[in-house]
């Protein structure tokens, strides 16, 4: 979330506080949020980027990091970090959200391509850490891991299929392990909880301050942000905004969820809305059953994705999928609330943690990923046309940006690098359905993943339901 759209919200100048409304971390950013100024015109540049989320800021970060000289300007609709960039879980993970054999395809049956496309994953990761140092962007970044428990033994037979695919990839005890329900019990303190996986290889950070500070860091290297300035089109050598045209030799698309909005990429990605939770801070006795000591996001091994995280200042924020698609890939701001999944999300928590009962919820919000066709994340540049993009992240996004940005970064600067060659580097997705099977096909699946979890619950054996999705879902 976070880039262009066909029919802004434009909270305004003067009501910045609109902005801070939009979720936890938006007020909690230490950010005024005032918009930076609209394209003041016509404008000549060597790069120009749609978008102010983490892809189209890591991209201009890491071109002027290795060219001051070139002259990169980002337009967005809103303002940066307005969406999914500034609205996600804090999960800055190594998820890729492509399976390894289905990787492997990408490069002609390359095992190693598949391997060194989670290793960069991993790199990822770090070097956020890095850049949130040396920039002094305070983005609460604490590399915890991530724990997912198992609560019935079909979820654990479930982690025990993960450990063994771990392992025939070669990945070892250090990147992913199964925890005994003791071990799992030192972590987390979730009920009913046999035993967990855990990999070190995921940070929770603020998202919303990485953002902000991430536009700083931009501008303080050269980049110009315009903020309030919707795309109307993007085609080779320009984009055509309501403030003005931007041309340059080389247009980067960075719109995620955002994408559909454009002319001509209705189907190139579908946005699914993604919602989230957040409770007051806990106290002392609270944590000490609750756990996580050391930040580690949390999540479980069931169907339906589930999110969660021990944020800086001791609230526990959880989030999870099951909103609706909407008709004609709509993305509005009515879109980002639904009570009815907001409160199976509190609800979830609760009987996650017996030891939220009477704990009090702040604050709820949502908005849009983008999902493509194949769930295959991609970024590339068509060096005929200077036309380059990244996105369709399905929700791993924090860290795959940053990927992205470095990638686009060589791709851009025209260097042949171990980046470059990464399986998902100039792959295409194919379009999604024309309505209105797009909104059928779509919308059965998200129902079908809450039914596996029920249809467990009830047999006590692996969903069928689920091995039938599989396939469409990348695994």
């Amino acid at each position: 979330m976070g880039r262009a759209l066909t029919s802004p919200v434009h909270l305004g100048a003067d009501s910045p506080g609109s902005y801070r409304d939009l979720s936890l971390w938006h007020a909690t950013a230490e950010d005024d949020w005032l918009p930076r100024p609209p394209l003041p015109g016509n404008v000549e540049a060597d790069v120009v980027v749609v978008g102010a989320g983490f892809t189209g800021l890591w991209t201009a970060y890491y071109l002027l990091e290795a060219d001051p000289s070139l002259r990169v300007h980002v337009v967005e609709a809103e303002t940066a970090g307005f969406g999914a960039s500034g609205r996600n879980g804090g999960w800055c993970s190594a998820l890729f959200p492509k399976s390894p054999e289905r990787l492997a395809r990408l490069s002609g049956s390359d095992r190693g391509a598949a391997v060194r496309l989670h290793e960069a994953m991993r790199d990822s990761v770090d070097e956020i850490g890095r850049v949130t140092a040396a920039e002094g962007i305070d983005a609460q970044y604490t590399k915890g891991g991530t724990v997912t428990v198992a609560r019935t033994p079909v979820q654990l037979r479930r982690a025990r299929g993960e450990i063994a695919e771990a392992r025939a990839w070669g990945r070892g005890e250090d990147q992913l392990r199964l925890l005994d329900r003791a071990e799992a019990a030192d972590m987390i303190g979730a009920a009913g909880a046999l035993g967990a996986t855990y990999t070190p290889d995921c940070a929770a950070l603020h998202p919303a301050r990485l953002v902000r500070g991430l536009a700083r860091a931009v501008e303080r290297r050269g980049g110009h942000l315009h903020e309030h300035t919707r795309a109307l089109d993007v085609t080779p050598g320009r984009v055509v905004t309501d403030h003005g045209t931007v041309r340059a030799e080389v247009v980067v698309r960075a719109t995620e969820g955002y994408t559909p909005a454009l002319p001509r990429q209705r189907r190139a990605v579908i946005p699914v809305y993604s919602l989230v939770v957040a409770t007051e801070p806990l106290d002392d006795a609270q944590w000490a059953e609750i756990g996580l000591a050391g930040r580690p996001t949390f999540s479980e091994h069931r169907h339906l994705v589930v999110y969660g995280q021990r944020s800086a200042d001791g609230r526990l924020v959880f989030g999870g999928r099951g909103a609706p698609y909407h008709f004609g890939s709509s993305v509005r701001p009515s879109h980002d609330r639904d009570d009815d999944v907001w409160a199976g999300l509190r609800a979830s928590l609760r009987e996650l943690f017996p030891a939220l009962e009477g704990t009090r919820f702040t604050h709820a919000w949502g908005g849009p990923l983008g999902i493509p066709r194949d769930w295959c994340a991609s970024v590339g540049l068509d060096p005929d046309t200077g036309l380059a993009w990244a996105g369709g992240y399905v929700g791993d996004g924090v860290s795959t940006t940053n990927l992205a940005g470095r990638t686009l970064r060589d791709l851009v600067l025209r260097r042949d690098t171990e980046l470059t060659g990464l399986p998902w580097v100039q792959h295409r997705s194919r379009s999604w359905e024309p309505e209105p099977l797009r909104w059928l096909g779509v919308n059965a699946g998200l129902r079908a993943m809450t039914l596996a979890d029920r249809e467990e619950q009830l047999t006590g054996r692996p969903s069928r339901i689920a091995r039938w999705m599989a396939p469409l879902l990348g695994h």
